[in-house]
């Protein structure tokens, strides 16, 4: 595509398309997440002192994961073109929409937004939120660009998704009231990094035919439908276990009644979501909207809203 021809199609490219490109459903639960690990951070003992300084970290800080979360997204469009020509053809840069410098300018001013957001974001007089935002665009980065574009290496896949959007997220929404220097706000992010090393594999089971064209061994691919069904589905019970583990022991300070109740009821939901998942595990590669994958998301947000408000009542 011609210079020319790429600066009319991003001319003629509106917010919509830009919207879209960044794939707004998929921003919530990275600004639910930040916001609920500051309101945790705020209800564990010691509760800071009521200030300006409570609410305006939080708020820059949920706006950056959102902003963060867009740019990881757009990396993954562009170089998942290939793949998205077959599962997904109708995302603006296969469809032809968006030129690829279009993508490019989107997913470089939304990097750049969130990462001086990230560096704003210092409640305890050090960047703690800019080191693990950092990380966290590193992870991001390396799962989807070459040269390691770690999407096609199994389990590796996962793993560079569970850390930055399950444990640092969690850990960078603590760094906006209180200091990491802490076993709690990584405890937390366990449980939920150990929930996404799993569940995050939910996505890939109805996109077989294009990521095996574009050269990525996804668990599915790798050890067949119904048996990396099975591989994931301990990742939806075992890490809540860790809630009535961790309140028990007193790592989490929060509301012990609320955080075992929470506990109870998230094994629960996973066990049901398994049994979804289980019963025809062949409809996973057919369904690219599967029930178990929209319970995916709305057992991630129980969870932020669940530890939240554990901790403040």
């Amino acid at each position: 595509m011609s210079e020319t021809t790429q600066a009319e199609l991003d001319q003629g490219a509106g917010f919509s398309v830009y919207w879209e490109f960044a794939r707004p459903f998929t921003l919530l639960p990275p600004l639910l997440g930040f916001v609920s690990g500051a309101v945790t951070a705020y209800g564990a003992p010691p509760r800071p002192d009521w200030s300006t300084a409570l609410w305006l970290y939080p708020l820059i800080g949920c706006v950056m994961a959102a902003m963060l979360n867009a740019s990881s997204n757009a990396v993954n469009q562009i170089y998942d073109y290939e793949i998205d020509e077959v599962n997904k053809p109708a995302r603006p840069l296969p469809s032809g929409r968006l030129s690829f410098r279009g993508a490019w300018v989107f997913t470089a001013a939304s990097f750049v937004v969130a990462m001086v957001m990230a560096y704003l974001v210092q409640p305890v007089g050090a960047p703690e939120c800019f080191i693990i935002v950092a990380v966290a665009a590193f992870l991001a980065y390396i799962y989807s660009a070459p040269p390691l574009r770690t999407k096609r290496s199994g389990m590796w896949a996962n793993i560079t998704i569970a850390i930055p959007r399950g444990i640092l997220l969690k850990v960078a929404g603590w760094s906006a009231v209180k200091t990491v220097l802490d076993p709690e706000p990584w405890f937390i992010g366990l449980i939920f990094g150990l929930y996404i090393l799993g569940a995050s594999s939910t996505k890939d089971f109805s996109d077989i035919e294009g990521d095996r064209i574009g050269g990525c061994r996804t668990l599915p691919i790798l050890y067949g439908v119904e048996k990396a069904a099975w591989m994931i589905a301990p990742f939806f019970i075992v890490p809540f276990l860790l809630i009535n583990l961790g309140t028990a022991a007193g790592v989490l300070t929060g509301n012990a009644l609320l955080l075992h109740g929470l506990g109870a009821f998230l094994t629960l939901y996973g066990v049901y979501t398994v049994y979804l998942m289980l019963r025809r595990p062949e409809d996973l590669a057919t369904d690219a909207n599967h029930v178990s994958w929209k319970h995916m998301y709305l057992m991630m947000m129980v969870g932020q809203v669940g530890f939240a408000l554990a901790y403040i009542l």
